[in-house]
């Protein structure tokens, strides 16, 4: 019984595996989302030529997957296959369905983030930064303007004298009393080489320095980390002496100036990044939603060859019953309702094999019948010269004795002739209608038939009998007479066909088929083949196209064949030649058995008469 797949051709990933690779397509664009936009949020600018390509790779292989799969259904739909147009329809409301639900997405969202620039682009938000910043410079001079004043105004000296009097431990212990704003006082004095070496220091231990932070008097330029939220003043209270006064100008101060740079930069890369709003919503939409877009027409496809799949080998599987195929079956899909209808497919199926096997009966019943009638018309014609001789040969007798020796020999001559031609058709249809259980033995299938086609060799020089494909390793378990009665009348009606003049091949081939192991013997010949109204009554007893021919030569052919548990069938074409195929069980095997997926009709093509 052959068995039709109810899964989709080209499939080379399932759904389920589809639907896995679009989630991971999925949280990868989701990855790289973020990591698409922390770069141009904080770069104001598109990434560099190797992220998009690493970016757009994923769709040109989903293209590339998208291609094939649609070229393939292009192949389908020009070939005629079955249910090609079928899956393109389909496949066109799956296609209007994904456009439907993705069009309202990008017009939506396209125009959400365009309102949205429109919106950022209507708020002042650069005069506002502006401000800040101009308030925090302003601020800024306004700190200096009242150091400057305290520094120039007030008389430290007093106060230095006794903090180089007073110990370490005490300066600890009683911070010292500053003007508000003021946070530490260090004197430095010139050396004899030039340097300046330290001589007091009054306040918080972060804000001493080891070397003046500059030699002219005023504010010195402020070095960062060392001077974050503070400012420095020298001055010269005496020759020789360098005086730094350090200032506070508040906690979070060089944070808040910082933000303020900061936040004025981001915000000028998001106003440059407002007026390539299009640009970057069709750079976003070609990287993250056309993907996934091209996913779902993929998994699209996947699905609707799973739809029509098994609708079109339900197509196929009918034509082919419609043809007279009866041993075909479905495979059974879950049960819903094309699982039902395929289940009662298969019910009618089998139900029309047992109808066709009760009308084989009674045909078979009407061919012995008609086969009983010809055998006694048979019979009957060879009866008419035989009694005819012998009263020539009697009234001879009775009549003129002495002459009887003119006639006798012609008439025992045709009555000899006449009785070996009804012995032979007796033979003949002893042999079909009582099989005997055939004597099996090991035999090489290669001396078999060099055996057999010997005598042919000689007797029609015209014929090449090609067996080079006979492998000498194989044997079978069969009765070597019997058998030998099989290949002789195929080789004879070869040669008949031929006229004596061609070629023919036989050859052995090792095929597997469900779980048993065969040897298939073929023998083609070129000659002038078979018609189709004569293909379906090859089999039939007492068919023959010969002039001679007694019609029982391929009946027994199938008889025996039958007997060993084979199985014969052939592959003809008019003007080219026919092929008798021949499977008989093997005994074993010199080298491994190829597959024959599992039916003969798998491995033949054209036409084909199975018994």
């Amino acid at each position: 019984m052959k068995t039709v797949r109810t899964y989709p051709k080209y499939a080379v990933i399932d759904v389920p595996g589809l639907i896995l690779i679009y989630l991971l397509l999925c949280v990868l664009s989701i990855l790289f989302c973020r990591t698409f936009f922390s770069e141009i949020l904080q770069g104001g600018a598109v990434p560099d030529i190797f992220v998009l390509v690493i970016f757009f790779t994923i769709p040109g292989v989903l293209l590339l997957f998208l291609a094939v799969s649609i070229l393939s259904l292009l192949r389908d739909l020009i070939t005629r296959q079955t249910g090609s147009r079928f899956h393109i329809r389909l496949l066109a409301y799956f296609g209007l369905i994904v456009l439907f639900a993705a069009i309202p997405v990008v017009v939506i969202t396209g125009q959400s983030i365009t309102e949205l620039a429109r919106l950022w682009r209507a708020i002042d938000v650069d005069d506002a930064i502006n401000f800040a910043e101009e308030f925090a410079v302003s601020t800024y001079f306004s700190h200096l303007e009242r150091f400057e004043v305290l520094a120039e105004e007030n008389d430290f000296n007093e106060l230095m004298r006794s903090s180089a009097q007073r110990p370490a431990e005490e300066d600890r212990e009683e911070p010292p009393l500053f003007p508000e704003g003021i946070t530490a006082i260090q004197d430095f004095v010139l050396q004899e080489d030039a340097s300046w070496e330290m001589q007091g220091f009054l306040g918080g231990e972060d804000h001493k320095l080891n070397v003046p932070p500059s030699l002219q008097q005023g504010f010195a330029l402020r070095e960062m980390p060392r001077d974050r939220d503070r400012v420095r003043y020298v001055m010269y209270p005496e020759q020789k002496i360098l005086r730094v006064i350090s200032f506070n100008l508040g906690t979070g101060f060089d944070d808040a100036v910082d933000t303020i740079k900061n936040e004025k930069l981001r915000f000028e890369i998001i106003n440059s990044l407002m007026t390539k709003v299009n640009p970057l919503l069709i750079l976003y939409y070609g990287i993250f939603f056309f993907p996934t877009l091209l996913m779902t027409l993929i998994i699209a496809i996947s699905f609707t060859r799973q739809i029509t799949g098994p609708i079109v080998e339900l197509t196929e599987a009918t034509r082919q019953v419609a043809a007279g195929d009866f041993s075909i079956h479905i495979q059974t899909r879950p049960k819903d309702e094309l699982g039902t209808l395929i289940r009662s497919f298969n019910t009618m199926v089998q139900d029309l094999a047992k109808s066709q096997a009760s009308l084989i009966k009674a045909e078979k019943l009407s061919i012995w019948q008609t086969m009983a009638e010809q055998l006694a018309h048979e019979i009957k014609n060879p009866l008419t010269p035989i009694k005819l001789s012998a009263e020539r040969v009697l009234r001879r007798w009775r009549n003129e004795p002495e002459r009887i020796g003119e006639i006798i020999e012609h008439a025992m001559l045709a009555i000899i002739h006449e009785t070996e031609g009804l012995s032979a058709m007796l033979t003949e249809f002893r042999t079909l209608s009582r099989p005997l259980e055939p004597s099996l033995s090991s035999t090489k299938v290669w001396e078999l038939a060099e055996e057999i086609i010997a005598p042919y060799r000689s007797s029609h020089p015209k014929v090449q009998f090609n067996t080079s494909h006979l492998r000498p390793d194989i044997s079978v378990k069969m009765d070597p007479q019997r058998f030998s009665q099989v290949l002789t009348n195929l080789i004879i009606n070869g040669i008949d066909a031929m006229n004596g003049n061609g070629t023919i091949e036989i050859r052995a081939d090792l095929v597997k088929k469900r779980e048993s192991r065969y040897c298939r013997l073929s023998i083609q010949d070129t000659g002038k083949g078979i018609s189709n109204q004569e293909k379906t009554r090859v089999f039939t007893p007492y068919f023959t196209t010969k002039k001679s021919g007694t019609g029982l030569g391929l009946s027994i052919v199938e008889q025996i064949v039958n007997d060993h548990g084979g199985s014969v069938w052939f592959n003809s074409a008019e003007g080219v030649g026919t092929t008798f195929f021949i499977d008989v069980p093997i005994e074993e095997i010199g080298a491994e058995v190829s597959e024959a997926v599992g039916d003969k009709s798998v491995v033949l093509e054209g036409r084909k008469a199975e018994l």
